[in-house]
């Protein structure tokens, strides 16, 4: 790194519901471990009281916990957290981890700092998520087409598990949909910090360690997951690119969906999205669409 490079300050946030406090215990520790010190850490009680982990545990750089009085979701919980960093102004970039994940390197921090250093329009570094037998699930790999988790480079949107945010892109896109509560968050704000020139790098170098997991096992998932794709087009597409989109998802989620009551909350979570209010819409630039395209993800799939 040139001497004349700034280093951006690096904190964690990490967003818990309570109710995985040995799991927390450990992915704190593995960030206590890490051989660049978190400026910051802060913990959100997703609608929750923090348990001990949060008072117990020697952890590096000062630590913030908040206690929500309600569950706002993924998004609205990092909400809060970017609210508190941006209070203390002296943070660059946030590290966003799932609750039950585990950087099982010491080096995690260090690399993404160094990897905002040499890139002044990098905007969102993204993990590689891999379970404890180091599988990485292919809906964890962030490029239509492409099954190799260890291939790197730009891409067009990334994972909420493990990932890294620059605040100043966030100062120029808007931060997390809160609205969504859950699923799709992180295709918007991608699209968003696409839109606006920052480039989003999936670096598989940079590993979270993640529980084998299905989305579906949330009871919300069907419902939530096609409302939140009727917002996300509705948001961020140019209105030619709207029916194309959701036609392409009805007819992805009739060949993949076997169960019927699936089907019926898929559908009423549509109906939902067109019926309800999506937020701000402002439509990306077709030169973004391009953009996107050249990348390997057109946003109509």
């Amino acid at each position: 790194m040139r001497d004349d490079v700034m280093e951006p300050r690096i904190a964690v946030a990490v967003v818990t519901m309570g109710n995985r406090p040995a799991e927390v215990d450990a992915l704190l520790e593995s960030v206590a471990k890490q051989d660049l010190a978190p400026a910051r850490i802060v913990i959100v009680g997703n609608g929750c009281p923090l348990p001990e982990f949060a008072r117990r545990l020697s952890l590096p750089g000062e630590v913030t916990a908040v206690e929500l009085p309600e569950n706002l979701g993924c998004p609205g919980g990092r909400n809060v957290a970017l609210a508190r960093l941006r209070a203390h102004g002296d943070i660059d970039v946030v590290v966003e981890l799932d609750d039950d994940g585990l950087l099982v390197d010491a080096d995690v921090l260090r690399r993404v700092r160094d990897l905002y250093a040499a890139d002044p329009r990098l905007g969102i570094v993204g993990f590689r998520i891999a379970d404890e037998q180091g599988v990485t699930q292919r809906r964890h790999v962030p490029r239509a087409g492409d099954a190799d988790p260890m291939r790197g480079g730009y891409v067009t949107s990334f994972l909420g598990g493990g990932h890294a945010l620059r605040l100043a892109t966030l100062d120029e896109t808007g931060d997390w949909p809160a609205a969504f509560f859950f699923a799709h968050e992180e295709t918007d704000l991608a699209w968003r910090a696409a839109d606006a020139g920052w480039r989003i790098l999936y670096a598989p170098e940079i590993l979270l360690q993640h529980p084998r997991t299905s989305p579906a096992r949330h009871a919300i998932y069907h419902r939530v997951t096609a409302r939140n794709r009727v917002w996300l087009v509705r948001r961020n597409l140019p209105w030619p690119l709207v029916p194309v989109h959701l036609a392409v998802w009805i007819g992805v989620t009739l060949l993949r969906t076997r169960s019927a009551a699936a089907l019926r909350a898929w559908f009423g979570g549509f109906a939902e999205g067109l019926r309800e209010p999506a937020g701000p819409r402002r439509p990306m630039r077709w030169r973004t669409v391009w953009a996107l395209t050249r990348l390997g993800r057109p946003p109509v799939i």
